[in-house]
């Protein structure tokens, strides 16, 4: 995953795509996000469970421990690890979700310069990345340490041979369960090995290199160029 991605639509169609019931603490405002090149250490909408109400605050997307003064907070979190590894060890029990409408990736052009595609559901719902963090809470206030990493795993050959990470994304009724304070350290795991979102569930197409500039944005940033891809058909952009 190479450090882009959007989030443009508002709160609630991301609360309606996640299906929780609860009572939502909404602390990221409704109006539409319009955030169509979110690059690393944006204040970007997050979920997670506060007791029985699910939780939104707004939160730096980049994360370190305060002892790993040495280097810049990373953004991605590599599965195979996170469970284990000292890195992370804090913030492992905090799961949320990262609600997102699609990502982009960068690959190899004929003319030697990098192209990026846009990916997104083939349904074009929100994508529900699997995340940990440090964040608000009723007893956390907001501070400067705060921010979150979004889990990584091995992208499946075919997914455009973009890149060899992609983010854990889960279905609804799994990222529920994530986000659950009763699921399990164990089962969290399992789930963000082996449960992610097959590549059937993406397609993908390439956009304009303006993208490329992280101070562009707007909706012409995710507009197709040629013909848009999947992991089983083609088709006519």
């Amino acid at each position: 995953m190479c450090g882009r991605l959007t989030q443009y639509r508002g709160i609630h169609d991301f609360v309606a795509a996640l299906s929780i019931p609860n009572a939502l603490l909404n602390n990221a405002g409704d109006q539409p996000f319009e955030r169509y090149n979110a690059a690393p250490s944006t204040q970007l909408a997050l979920f997670h469970r506060e007791g029985e109400f699910l939780r939104a605050d707004m939160v730096r997307w980049g994360w370190r421990p305060h002892w790993a003064k040495d280097r810049a907070a990373p953004i991605n979190a590599r599965v195979e690890k996170v469970a284990h590894g000292t890195f992370f060890r804090a913030i492992w029990p905090n799961r949320a979700i990262i609600a997102i409408d699609n990502w982009f990736e960068w690959v190899e052009a004929e003319d030697s310069k990098k192209q990026p595609y846009l990916i997104r559901h083939k349904n074009q719902s929100p994508i529900l990345c699997a995340a940990i963090g440090q964040y608000p809470t009723a007893e956390h206030e907001p501070g400067e340490h705060d921010g979150f990493v979004i889990i990584t795993a091995n992208s499946e050959a075919g997914m455009v041979d973009i890149h060899d990470r992609r983010p854990v994304a889960l279905t609804p009724e799994l990222a529920r369960e994530w986000l659950d304070p009763d699921t399990p350290k164990e089962r969290a795991e399992q789930m963000a090995l082996f449960q992610g979102e097959a590549t059937e569930a993406f397609e993908w197409f390439k956009v304009d290199r303006a993208i490329g500039n992280v101070r562009n944005q707007g909706s012409a940033l995710i507009e197709p160029i040629g013909e848009i891809e999947g992991g089983d058909y083609k088709r006519n952009g």
